[in-house]
């Protein structure tokens, strides 16, 4: 058949480039520690920060959840799926990650890809001009596509092009994105300055807090908490599958922005709500994630951070500078990164390998997620791996 020959045609040219991705099946729950495809590995490939995913404590919550609101919503937030349990999550959020606003408010959807989506095709359109950073998420980009505004991309946490750009643009409207830590590098974007770019121009300012929220600021409370901002042009969207260990994300501004959303986000409007357990899961994970039992965490991450930054900079390779758990390591070409995820998968240590176009041509790399529950022990297996690599220094 022709059509499926064309599809079998490219997905050959995806091997041939070293492109095609492949899933592979975990039996045990997200941990450091994990049985994948039937193997016991080290697992450096989720974003549970704070290693809370497999937490007895959200266990037991998901089980009380499910047992005080049953398995399913049944319908969308606008007609009849809008639990007890998705009204008090937004609450708690709303608390937890506003400082930035003077009357915060939270919306709570199933997903960050749909959070993003909702954000920005709700608060851009025709006329208004939305400035991206060249490395955002695709749920970003996606989301700018379907906005239907103009869009102009600026180089990676330059902002002053950004400053340039937005002097010479005389659209009604405006938007800035960006990422707070860019999940494939783990920088941080200059966000003081965005903001205040936000202002002088009168532009709402969209920021991604994925992998920053729960990891980042006073008690987790994310990337503009730790930057110490405050703005009403600020809408800050985060995720609650990662840092927070259940799923689910968010997004939270002015209590007028929110009311916007419901009115006008499509991908709010239009789905099914969440299952109410995980809203209330998610309301003890923050619990969690404020307490003393978060600060440890984080302040062993922070340990763990510091020493992987040292390990990956004695290797022959290009380590990103990273002050997160993110920690990406630049092999080049796509099939030597392959051979070295495979190289290290030998030895017990999930590392996925990520390849265009997830990155740019050229910057193949391994992408070391560090999370709370690794151990100095789980570290040394990596140096240990990374030693006898082909191509390693002696």
């Amino acid at each position: 058949m022709a059509l499926l020959e064309r599809l079998e045609r490219g997905l050959a040219e995806l091997d041939a480039q070293g492109l095609r991705r492949r899933r592979r099946i975990a039996d045990s729950p997200c941990s450091a520690h994990m049985t994948v495809d039937g193997r016991d590995v080290i697992g450096f490939a989720s974003n549970d920060y704070l290693g809370l995913a497999a937490h007895p404590l959200l266990v037991a919550a998901l089980v009380e959840g499910a047992r005080r609101y049953g398995a399913g919503s049944g319908g969308s937030h606008l007609l009849g799926g809008h639990s007890r349990a998705h009204a008090q999550l937004e609450d708690d959020l709303a608390e937890f990650a506003g400082g930035f606003s003077d009357a915060p408010r939270a919306l709570y959807f199933s997903t960050g890809y749909m959070a993003n989506l909702a954000a920005l095709t709700a608060l851009a359109g025709r006329g208004t001009m939305l400035f991206s950073d060249a490395l955002n998420h695709a749920s970003l980009i996606d989301g700018a596509r379907l906005s239907r505004a103009d869009v102009q991309i600026y180089p990676h946490a330059d902002a002053e092009t950004l400053a340039a750009m937005l002097d010479a643009c005389d659209a009604p409207a405006k938007l800035i994105v960006t990422d707070s830590v860019f999940s494939m590098d783990g920088d941080l974007a200059p966000l003081a300055r965005l903001v205040e770019l936000a202002q002088r121009h009168g532009a709402w300012l969209v920021v991604d807090d994925a992998h920053g929220f729960g990891v980042l600021g006073p008690q987790g409370r994310g990337a503009l908490a730790h930057a110490g901002l405050r703005s009403p042009n600020l809408v800050s969207i985060g995720t609650l599958g990662k840092a927070a260990g259940v799923s689910g994300a968010f997004v939270v501004a002015h209590e007028t922005v929110i009311e916007w959303l419901v009115q006008r986000a499509r991908p709010y409007i239009f789905t099914t709500a969440s299952v109410p357990a995980a809203a209330h899961a998610v309301s003890a994970s923050l619990r969690l994630i404020a307490g003393d039992e978060g600060d440890a965490r984080r302040a062993h991450l922070r340990t763990l951070i510091e020493r992987t930054r040292m390990l990956l900079k004695a290797t022959p390779w290009l380590p990103i500078e990273s002050d997160t758990a993110v920690q990406p390591l630049i092999i080049g070409a796509n099939d030597a990164t392959l051979d070295i995820a495979a190289a290290l998968d030998r030895a017990g240590l999930w590392v996925p390998a990520i390849r265009p176009p997830t990155v740019p041509e050229g910057t193949s790399r391994l992408r070391i997620s560090l999370s709370a529950a690794h151990s100095h022990t789980d570290l040394d297996r990596l140096e240990a791996a990374f030693s006898v690599l082909p191509g390693a220094r002696s």
